[in-house]
């Protein structure tokens, strides 16, 4: 289909104030995904677009990469405490400084969470500490990480926090850390949290990059009845075809000007026909993938009740299911046997106080019988361990 567009003289070069056809039709059926409307349903459609309610997400901004969808939230979330240019309006939170929240490692620290490359995200992971360490006393802005699922921390952090000369700027998250051997957020704690969030002007930022797209109804938020002031989406939606990232976020939060968090060859037209396509094969299989998450994550688990003395636990979920030994060595000997056998999976095994992990994401596209040829491979992976 996109030879076929390319064929027709559709080209993918572009602009970032010249947003052509097919993006803009990309742009209202990610805000009709997003909100879980149905294609004949335009009517409510219409109406989540005219809206200027808290939580109703309707503006979508692209760009190129999940590092730059990730500094756009990132940026807007700043935006209510700083001015992006000497013509804003006086913030919000002027004056207190900005608190971020995101999730901590096993040992306290911030290594678990990864929300792209830029200098602000990567401090948020303890990278730049010198750099950093400056910001925080010079009251620019703070990052503190909660413990994983752990509801009374999150409170304790909300309540020291979202006082002056603070205020929680935002809690940024995923939900299946895949930089931190895969773990998953579970659905009570993150609805808690954002109950927490809502009850005091804190923006929650839900980093789908990882997510998006291998769960029924393309966005795994949805289905753990979340509501987010911004979503980062990427990778999954343009089926590997293009470097297309996407943030859709609220009337409330759309803080920016035009160049505020733009890139120059973020509409690209092309790219947008490759979230099209793979949203629309997404959505008629919805079923079918969820069945096929549900079955690969079974079989693991099998494996792991199997194989308890090499496999710890399985974490993640559905196609992203990760693998927990018991030993870095076994997981190393695991990954390099599959490699081997030309099975593209791969090992974590330096991330503070994480277990060593085999990071796996079979195709939404993978049948019953794939699985299994997957799964018996991994079965005599471990009896070589």
């Amino acid at each position: 289909l996109i030879d076929n567009a390319r064929a027709l003289g559709i080209t993918n070069a572009t602009h970032n104030n010249t947003r052509g056809y097919i993006t803009r039709l990309l742009e209202r059926e990610l805000i009709r995904t997003v909100n879980g409307l149905k294609k004949e349903d335009a009517d409510t459609l219409e109406k989540v677009l005219d809206s200027k309610d808290s939580h109703v997400l309707n503006r979508v901004i692209n760009l190129e990469t999940g590092t730059l969808a990730c500094e756009a939230g990132i940026k807007m979330m700043l935006s209510r405490f700083y001015k992006l240019d000497s013509t804003f309006p006086e913030p919000k939170y002027a004056g207190r400084t900005p608190v971020f929240l995101v999730i901590a490692d096993n040992e306290g620290g911030g290594k678990a969470n990864y929300h792209g490359t830029t200098i602000i995200a990567q401090t948020m992971r303890d990278l730049w500490p010198g750099f950093y360490q400056k910001l925080e006393e010079a009251g620019i802005m703070k990052v503190c990480p909660v413990r994983i699922n752990d509801l009374e921390d999150f409170k304790t952090k909300i309540v020291q926090y979202n006082k002056p000369p603070f205020k929680v700027a935002g809690f940024i998250h995923e939900i299946i850390m895949m930089n931190y051997g895969g773990i998953k957020l579970q659905e009570e704690f993150l609805q808690k949290a954002y109950e927490l969030c809502n009850a005091n002007d804190v923006p929650t930022m839900c980093d789908e990059i990882q997510s998006c797209m291998w769960y029924p109804g393309m966005f795994l938020f949805r289905e753990y009845k979340l509501s987010p002031d911004f979503v980062i989406i990427g990778k999954g939606f343009p089926g590997g075809q293009y470097a297309a990232s996407r943030i859709i976020t609220t009337f409330e939060m759309d803080s920016l000007n035009q160049f505020g968090a733009l890139v120059t060859n973020g509409q690209e037209e092309l790219a947008a026909l490759a979230y099209l396509v793979t949203m629309a094969f997404a959505e008629e299989n919805a079923e079918y993938i969820g069945e096929m998450g549900e079955y690969y994550e079974c079989r693991l688990l099998e494996l792991a009740e199997k194989y308890s003395s090499l496999i710890e636990r399985i974490e993640g979920k559905g196609h992203l299911s990760t693998i927990f030994f018991h030993e870095v060595d076994q997981v190393l000997k695991f990954t390099g046997i599959l490699n081997k056998g030309c099975i593209d999976i791969s090992s974590q095994t330096y991330k503070a106080k994480c277990p060593p992990a085999a990071l796996t994401k079979p195709p939404v596209i993978a049948t019953k019988a794939m699985v299994d040829y997957y799964v018996s491979k991994m079965e005599d992976a471990l009896k070589k361990l």
